[in-house]
């Protein structure tokens, strides 16, 4: 069956568009020009854009540049559209030109079309929903919006993890197991001590991400075509950051000079690198739970996480550490990501970046899967597994290492001759250490009391 179509004309002329879409001839255009992906923006970046062409009516009509019917007709569309279900009518790809100009105008046409209709005369997409503006301000000004208001969900998710962790770092401090370097024996740590390094990463990662956060404050709007602000009348950009302070609870900032904003795209690469920075923490913490998990019978076996499916289609009673699977496999997308917006943030040519669009989408796409990772890892795996002291005893018991805090005593050769012994003869290092010195039993189970040899 044929689809209904109408015609829609743009400055190059005539073209059919779905009959039942918002949207005019420039989408129409860029839907038939990139056929790239099947994936349109993030719904969160293009919620900013709405936000924007809001405000920004709202700031033509404040300094006399809009009619003010049609700002309230402009106004009353975007919160019709931020509302939800018009997600279909942005279909542009995200593989689209550089500039963003293609979503810009996919927005421009359906906002328009609300307005239009709500107030019975055309309302214009270019000059007036797009008045005092240029894609080249707005979708740098969107991917500063959104990945701002997205890191709220990530901060507070990786809060609740690091809180998760400090909570079993509590009630595992008793536990003593061996500590491993280059996954070798070393000397003993308490579980606590493990987790806590755990935390610590994150917290340092919280920092980070928040004072990165702060560089997004400064909007590139007002600067419209190239920075300089042309046919965006001089009080545009404050009163612009106003409304859209005003609308989001958050104090926009609107810099004098705004042709670097416009230009590069910096604040998203150094954002990305802070993402990527704890998507490497992630894949540390998942590590060390699937070692300790390992088993049960030839692996390290020291916790068990919650077993929550089967893990073989073969192996009947397998059970496999999905969750921290799952953590990896986020950290190497969010890794990869880093990577094409490190490339994309090299393409800034003169006055314009020209990869806009993979930059918005990948940042909020790792920003996204790093929210939900952490909030996963927190709930499914560190809030429910159990420790069992019988292979941290067992393994503390045979560990040669513990020799070590021997070497102020005996010295160091005599020391590593009683480790070689030992673990030749799978013995207790206690047992070999009485019988190769004249320490008594006493004195060599206060000095290799390994709880006393944490520090703690």
């Amino acid at each position: 069956m044929t689809e209904k179509t109408r015609i829609e004309k743009d400055s190059l002329g005539e073209v059919k568009v779905p009959a039942n879409a918002l949207y005019g001839a420039q989408t129409q255009r860029a839907v038939e020009n990139f056929p790239i992906s099947g994936q349109p923006l993030p719904w969160a970046f293009l919620q900013a854009v709405i936000q924007i062409k809001r405000c920004a009516a709202k700031a033509n009509a404040r300094i006399g540049s809009l009619n003010g019917d049609t700002a309230e007709a402009i106004v009353e569309a975007c919160d019709q559209l931020l509302g939800g279900g018009y997600e279909q009518q942005f279909p542009v790809d995200v593989y689209q030109t550089g500039s963003g100009t293609s979503t810009n105008m996919n927005v421009n046409e359906v906002v328009a079309a609300l307005a239009t209709n709500a107030l019975g005369r055309e309302v214009s997409a270019n000059d007036d929903v797009n008045c005092s503006q240029s894609s080249n301000d707005v979708i740098p000004t969107a991917i500063h919006v959104s990945a701002y208001i997205e890191l709220d969900s990530l901060l507070n998710s990786l809060e609740a993890l690091k809180s998760g962790i400090v909570a079993r770092a509590r009630e595992c401090h008793h536990h003593v197991k061996t500590g491993r370097t280059h996954l070798m024996d070393a000397m003993p740590v308490r579980l606590s001590q493990e987790f806590m390094a755990w935390s610590d990463q994150l917290e340092h990662c919280h920092t980070r991400l928040t004072e990165r956060r702060q560089d997004l404050l400064r909007l590139a709007q007002g600067g419209t075509a190239v920075g300089s602000g042309v046919n965006a009348d001089a009080e545009f950009a404050q009163a612009f950051v106003r409304e859209l302070s005003e609308l989001t609870a958050v104090d926009w900032l609107s810099p004098v000079r705004k042709f670097a904003l416009i230009a590069s795209q910096d604040n998203a690469v150094a954002l990305s690198g802070e993402l990527k920075t704890l998507a490497v923490s992630l894949t540390k913490i998942a590590n060390d739970l699937r070692w300790m998990n390992s088993g049960p019978l030839s692996g390290l076996g020291e916790i068990q996480l919650p077993v929550l499916q089967p893990g073989s289609s073969i192996m009947p009673g397998k059970v496999n550490p999905v969750i921290p699977e799952s953590a990896l496999m986020v950290a190497a997308s969010v890794v990869g990501n880093d990577t094409t917006i490190t490339l994309a943030g090299q393409s800034g040519n003169f006055q314009l970046n020209v990869m806009l669009p993979v930059i918005a989408a990948k940042l909020l796409e790792s920003i996204h899967l790093l929210t939900t990772t952490c909030s996963n890892l927190n709930s499914k795996a560190i809030a429910g597994f159990t420790v069992n002291e019988q292979a941290l005893t067992a393994s503390l018991a045979r560990n040669p290492v513990l020799v070590t805090a021997l070497n102020p005593v005996i010295g160091y050769m005599k020391a590593a001759a009683i480790a070689k012994r030992a673990y030749a003869e799978q013995r207790p290092v206690i047992d070999v250490a009485q019988e190769m010195t004249s320490l008594s039993r006493a004195e060599l189970e206060s000095i290799l009391d390994p709880a006393k040899l944490t520090g703690e």
